[in-house]
């Protein structure tokens, strides 16, 4: 469950979005430790999400299981889909030296607020997921929740340090090659979640 939240995350996380470009303009100014205080201010809006869904949504939903799976297997493949078409013309711009930045930390948490992509996932796959992790009980859902965290943590850091020493570590094919394994291992998992509503 470890690496299945670390997997899932780093689809997210390797998204281009408005807290991957918080944390690439923070980093001209704070360096590496730009992508660890962004990803905490990503991390407060999340244990949020996961506090009213492991409290409260997962109760609603308890007798629901299927559906649950259903929407969230469906939304991972709509993901999946949305990551693919966008592997192909994605790309990491460098910021310039006046590019404007904000307190990191705060910058994290306003773009993930902000970031309606975010509430969707969190809202369906996002939900699916982490009452699926909560079913093997708190240990397996503290280990999925984890691996997520785990994933923004260590690309926006890699990603802040790149930026820092002044040259992105991975070519622009290469970055679009891993964004579109993302969305192959979304759609595949998605699939998963739909077949075992079928069975």
């Amino acid at each position: 469950m470890l690496i299945l939240g670390y997997l899932v995350g780093l689809t997210g996380a390797l998204a281009p979005g408005p807290t991957l470009v918080a944390a690439i303009n923070a980093s001209v100014r704070e360096g590496w430790t730009a992508g660890p205080k962004v990803t905490l201010g990503h991390m407060a809006v999340e244990i949020v999400m996961v506090g009213v869904i492991a409290a409260g949504l997962a109760v609603v939903l308890a007798g629901y299981s299927a559906v649950v799976a259903g929407v969230g297997g469906i939304a991972l493949v709509t993901f999946g889909l949305l990551t693919l078409n966008g592997a192909r013309s994605a790309g990491i711009d460098t910021p310039s030296g006046d590019a404007p930045t904000a307190a990191p930390v705060l910058a994290g948490f306003l773009t993930s607020i902000g970031n309606p992509y975010f509430w969707i996932w969190w809202l369906t796959a996002g939900s699916a997921l982490l009452i699926g992790a909560m079913e093997g009980g708190v240990i397996i859902m503290l280990a999925f929740i984890a691996g997520h965290w785990g994933a923004d943590l260590s690309w926006y850091t890699l990603v802040a340090a790149g930026i820092h020493k002044g040259k992105f570590f991975l070519g622009q094919r290469e970055y679009r090659i891993i964004l579109a394994a993302c969305g192959v291992f979304l759609v595949g998992f998605g699939l998963y979640y739909l077949s075992s509503v079928i069975a």
